[in-house]
C-alpha cells in the first residue's frame, strides 16, 4: 500500500489481481480496476505530490513489469512495461525530488532507476551486486549527505546476517548547493492535527529548505504548494506555437503579387553594359564615388529599395535568372543597383579562374615533392643493394676457404694413417 501526499487517499495492492483506491475515511474501496494478471504479488507506491501512481507485478508469462496509473480515471497512461523474467517480487520506491522511480528486486542484488518525464518512464542506469537483498528501505530526503551530491541513500538486508547501506551520488564538481537535484524536501512536522485530519481537512505537510540543512543551520520551514498535474504541462506548450505562426501567414500575399511587366531587350543590354563598366580596369576606379556606386555596397542597395514602387525592388530577389528591369522613371541613379542578380557571372570568371591556378601550383607543388622523395629513396635502394652484393662476395669467400680448410685436413689425416700402416 502507499500514501498519497497529503493522507487523503491510499491506493492498494491484493493477491485477487486487483489495485484498489481508498478514501481512508470510509469503510469501503472508492475504485476498483484489474491489475497484473501474473499470480505473484504486485506493489504500489504513490509518486509524491502527483496523481500517478506506479506498480510492479507480473504477466501471465511471471514476466516482471512496470505500469502507470492515472487516480483520476484509474486506467494505465500506456502498456504494461515488461522489465525481466526474475521470479523475485520488485519493490517500487519514488523520489519526488529527482523525480526518480527505484525498482529493486527480491532474491537480487541489482536495483535500477528510472526518470518520470511527460508521463514515461525513461531508463537511466542500474545499481549492480553480487549480494542478494531480502528487503530494501530508502532514507527520507532531509537525510541524505547534501556535501557529497548524495541524491538517494537506500538500505538492504544480505542474508538476514547485516545491513548494508547503498549511496546514489550525482557526478558533479561544483561545490555549492545544487538546487536542481535538492529541492524543498518534506520535514517531520505534520500538516493537519488528528481532529482537523478526522473533520474532512487535507493538507500537504510543511517542507524544509534543504540549503538551511546544507549550511548547517537550523532547518527552515515553509508551508508545502501541491505540484502541478503533468498533463496541464502540454497545453502551456500549444500557445507560443501558435504565436509564431501567426506572423508568418500575412508573408505569402505580398509575394504573390510580386511580378511585372518584362524588360526589352534595350534596356537589358544598357544594364548588362552598366553592370560590366563597373568591374572594369581603369585607373581612376579609386575615386569615394565610384566605391559609392558600386553594386557591392549593401547599404546602397537598401536606399534603392525604398525609392522605387515595391514590384521593382521586390523583382531582383524572387526573378533572379530573369534580366532585371529598369524603371520607367528618369533617375538613372537609383536605377542602378537593381541589376545585382547579374553580378555574379561577371565577377565568378577571375574568381574560378585564380582559384584553378592556386589549386595547380599546389599541385604542382606536391609532384615535385614527391619526385624528390622518390629520387632520395631510390639513392638509398641503390646504395643498400650495394652492400648486399658485398656481403653475398665476402659470404662466398669465407665459405671457399672453409672448404680449403677440409680439403687440407683430409689430406693430412689420409698421410697420418699411411705413415701409421
Amino acid at each position: 500500500m502507499s500514501w498519497s501526499a497529503n493522507g487523503s487517499l491510499m491506493v492498494t495492492t491484493s493477491r485477487d489481481k486487483k489495485l484498489r483506491l481508498w478514501d481512508v475515511r470510509q469503510k469501503k474501496a472508492a475504485r476498483e480496476v484489474d491489475g497484473h494478471e501474473g499470480a505473484k504479488n504486485s506493489r504500489a507506491v504513490w509518486m509524491g505530490e502527483h496523481d500517478r501512481v506506479a506498480t510492479t507485478g507480473f504477466s501471465k508469462r511471471s514476466d516482471r513489469q512496470l505500469a502507470l496509473w492515472d487516480i483520476g480515471s484509474l486506467k494505465t497512461i500506456d502498456d504494461f512495461l515488461t522489465l525481466d523474467s526474475i521470479s523475485g517480487v520488485c519493490m517500487p520506491f519514488w523520489d519526488d525530488g529527482t523525480r526518480c522511480l527505484y525498482l529493486a528486486g527480491k532474491g537480487d542484488g541489482n536495483i535500477r532507476y528510472f526518470e518520470y518525464e511527460n508521463d514515461k518512464f525513461v531508463y537511466l542506469s542500474e545499481y549492480q551486486s553480487q549480494e542478494p537483498q531480502r528487503g530494501v528501505g530508502f532514507i527520507p530526503k532531509r537525510g541524505v549527505n547534501l556535501h557529497e551530491k548524495e541524491v538517494a541513500r537506500a538500505y538492504k538486508t544480505v542474508n538476514d546476517t547485516y545491513i548494508e547501506p547503498i549511496s546514489f551520488i550525482a557526478p558533479r564538481r561544483a561545490e555549492g548547493f545544487q538546487s536542481d537535484i535538492y529541492p524543498p524536501a518534506v520535514g517531520s512536522r505534520p500538516g493537519l492535527s488528528a481532529a482537523h485530519w478526522f473533520a474532512g481537512n487535507d493538507a500537504l505537510p510543511p517542507k524544509i529548505d534543504l540549503k538551511s540543512v546544507f549550511d548547517r543551520g537550523e532547518p527552515v520551514y515553509f508551508a508545502g504548494e501541491s505540484k502541478p498535474a503533468p498533463v496541464s504541462a502540454a497545453p502551456a506548450v500549444s500557445p507560443p506555437a501558435k504565436v509564431e505562426i501567426e506572423p508568418q501567414n500575412p508573408n505569402p500575399t505580398p509575394v504573390a503579387a510580386q511580378r511585372g511587366p518584362q524588360p526589352s531587350i534595350k534596356d537589358s543590354k544598357s544594364s548588362i553594359a552598366d553592370v560590366a563598366s563597373k568591374f572594369a580596369d581603369n585607373d581612376d576606379s579609386g575615386s569615394e564615388e565610384d566605391r559609392g556606386n558600386s553594386s557591392f555596397d549593401r547599404p546602397s542597395n537598401a536606399e534603392g529599395r525604398k525609392a522605387p514602387s515595391p514590384v521593382y525592388a521586390k523583382e531582383p530577389e524572387r526573378q533572379r535568372e530573369q534580366p532585371p528591369q529598369k524603371p520607367t522613371t528618369t533617375q538613372p541613379p537609383k536605377a542602378e543597383p537593381l541589376p545585382a542578380a547579374s553580378k555574379p557571372p561577371v565577377t565568378s570568371a577571375p574568381y574560378e579562374s585564380e582559384e584553378v591556378r592556386e589549386s595547380l601550383n599546389q599541385i604542382k607543388s606536391l609532384l615535385e615533392l614527391q619526385n624528390r622523395t622518390i629520387s632520395a629513396q631510390s639513392e638509398k635502394i641503390g646504395q643498400l643493394t650495394a652492400e648486399v652484393d658485398t656481403l653475398k662476395s665476402r659470404v662466398g669467400e669465407s665459405s671457399r676457404s672453409d672448404s680449403e680448410k677440409d680439403k687440407r685436413i683430409r689430406d693430412l689425416e689420409s698421410e697420418l694413417e699411411r705413415i701409421r700402416s
